[in-house]
């Protein structure tokens, strides 16, 4: 769970996760130094979540300098596999995935040996909060529509950003092979897990809207996310 700026989410987001009846559950916060101190909140929150056998469920990592959520991700990642994990999720801390969620998306990817499960929008029983707009709505679903048609993928929901992936996926993967700094991120990582033959699964859930703290999408973040389809297939290309 990549953070900067949501102190007022973090305690919150980490009560509901750490309250799924899922055995081996960890969570790891990783804070791009947030002037907030949402890093400071959860190492706080972390000394409350352990084992019974005092081994901690909440863990944070500190970053020094805020290069993108792309980077956020790869980075938490990176360090989720190297500690053991079989499964890494990756879900925003302002509350718009639903944690509950979490328990099927997992019971998908073991039944069905699936490399990557998505929580989508925009597969039947998918649905967005009713405060966004139909301008918001319209845009989402352009997004998503024009990144999977650059791209031939039947991926409903390519840019969403809740999703389960295999440790071995991201092995194969390779985040340090990734270029996107931002949200096009997920965009690319979603294309290399079908490159490299993962199976991709999406599971309906419903989009809720922050409540608490601001949208950390700018403009560069925007032009990347419209360059980024068209780089991955040149790139694709210029491997056959």
């Amino acid at each position: 769970m990549p953070t900067y700026n949501e102190a007022g989410n973090v305690p919150r987001m980490a009560e509901l996760l750490m309250g799924l009846d899922i055995p081996g559950l960890r969570l790891l916060i990783v804070d791009d130094s947030s002037p907030d101190g949402t890093g400071d909140i959860a190492e706080e929150l972390a000394k409350k979540y352990r084992t019974e056998d005092g081994t901690q469920r909440m863990s944070v990592m500190h970053r020094t300098a805020k290069d993108g959520l792309g980077r956020a991700y790869a980075a938490g990642m990176t360090k989720a596999v190297e500690d053991g994990a079989a499964y890494v999720l990756q879900m925003d801390a302002d509350g718009s995935h639903p944690e509950g969620k979490v328990a099927e998306m997992l019971g998908v990817a073991l039944s069905t040996g699936a490399g990557l499960v998505v929580g989508s929008r925009y597969v039947p029983g998918g649905t967005l909060s009713d405060a966004w707009g139909a301008h918001r709505k319209l845009l989402s679903r352009w997004a998503n529509a024009y990144a999977s048609t650059i791209l031939g993928t039947r991926v409903r929901d390519i840019t969403g950003g809740f999703n389960l992936w295999s440790a071995d996926a991201l092995r194969a993967i390779d985040l340090n092979s990734v270029d996107s700094a931002g949200y096009s991120f997920q965009v690319e990582m979603k294309y290399a897990a079908l490159r490299r033959g993962f199976q991709v699964m999406e599971v309906p859930i419903h989009f809720e809207d922050r409540t608490v703290g601001e949208s950390k999408m700018n403009l560069a973040v925007q032009l990347e996310s419209i360059a980024m389809p068209w780089k991955l297939r040149a790139r694709a290309r210029g491997r056959r």
